[in-house]
């Protein structure tokens, strides 16, 4: 008994060491830089800067094969932090916001039949293109909600998802979760946006949605630097987009939203803050 007990114990010690000997010899060593640029960003491993993780972005941006300033998440202050552990001048980036291109709710917009399946966006868009009349309406099922890890969007009770400019990060998680393309990216510090993703012609538009571009052209015509129309879609020339609030009250439809008076109808958002304010948000 004793022997098998002391020849266990022998071959325990022996694999022991080995593997110490192995872990040594294979190590890999790490720039201590990347520990200290890991640990001032947020560990969301939300994928804004391109990379999978916060470990990786960390590795890059000590190589120098990426940028400094690419995590949305962590703002201007991770950039001054990770600038100052790199030695470098910290240079930020513009921050971006996710904008919902749509106001359609189940309300205002026609739905071309009822949809009893999963509650996922993605299931309902490959059922005859998904149950909204509008070819490029807002679903309305969540998944965009889901996949943001912010909780920086949630669904209003008639359907429409509503994104907060004060808590999104600008991660994109919810650009990719959308298998309409409603979702945009836009300057953080333009409020007015036209909420509409359809390009269809403004006899089309009229039948299944209440509060679709029509492209009539006279938001071009009230603030000409500040919109351009293509393809049938009004869209905001963000360069001038100070000048786009001019055209809300012009537009027949109802649109043109300017962030700053408020959410679309049933969001429980209050109205941001001009100009924003992220680190207010809840």
């Amino acid at each position: 008994m004793l022997a098998a007990v002391l020849t266990i114990g022998g071959i325990g010690l022996v694999a022991a060491v080995a593997l110490g000997i192995a872990a040594k010899k294979f190590a890999v060593e790490v720039d201590p830089r990347e520990l200290a640029v890991l640990e001032v960003l947020p560990g969301a491993n939300c994928g804004a800067c391109g990379l999978p993780g916060c470990a990786g972005y960390a590795k890059g941006v000590v190589e120098g094969t990426i940028a400094a300033n690419l995590c949305t998440p962590g703002g201007a202050e991770s950039v001054e932090q990770i600038a100052h552990i790199l030695g470098i001048e910290a240079v930020t980036a513009d921050p971006k916001v996710a904008v919902v291109l749509c106001q359609g709710d189940n309300q205002k917009a026609t739905a071309k039949y009822r949809y009893l399946g999963l509650d996922d966006c993605n299931a309902a868009q490959k059922i005859a293109d998904g149950p909204k009349a509008c070819p490029g309406g807002c679903l309305g099922l969540g998944s965009c909600e889901r996949a943001c890890p912010f909780g920086a969007i949630e669904m209003t009770p008639e359907g429409l998802a509503v994104i907060s400019r004060e808590k999104c990060t600008g991660c994109e998680k919810c650009v990719a979760a959308c298998p309409r393309q409603v979702i945009s990216m836009a300057p953080l510090d333009a409020m007015t946006h036209v909420l509409c993703n359809s390009h269809d012609k403004g006899a089309a538009v009229r039948k299944y949605c209440q509060i679709g571009c029509i492209a009539c052209h006279i938001c071009k015509k009230t603030a000409p630097e500040a919109y351009k129309v293509e393809n049938f879609l009004a869209i905001v020339e963000y360069e001038h987009h100070l000048e786009a609030a001019a055209a809300i009250g012009k537009c027949p439809t109802k649109c043109i939203r300017d962030f700053s008076t408020g959410y679309p109808q049933g969001s429980s958002y209050p109205a941001p803050s001009v100009p924003v304010n992220r680190d207010s948000a809840a």
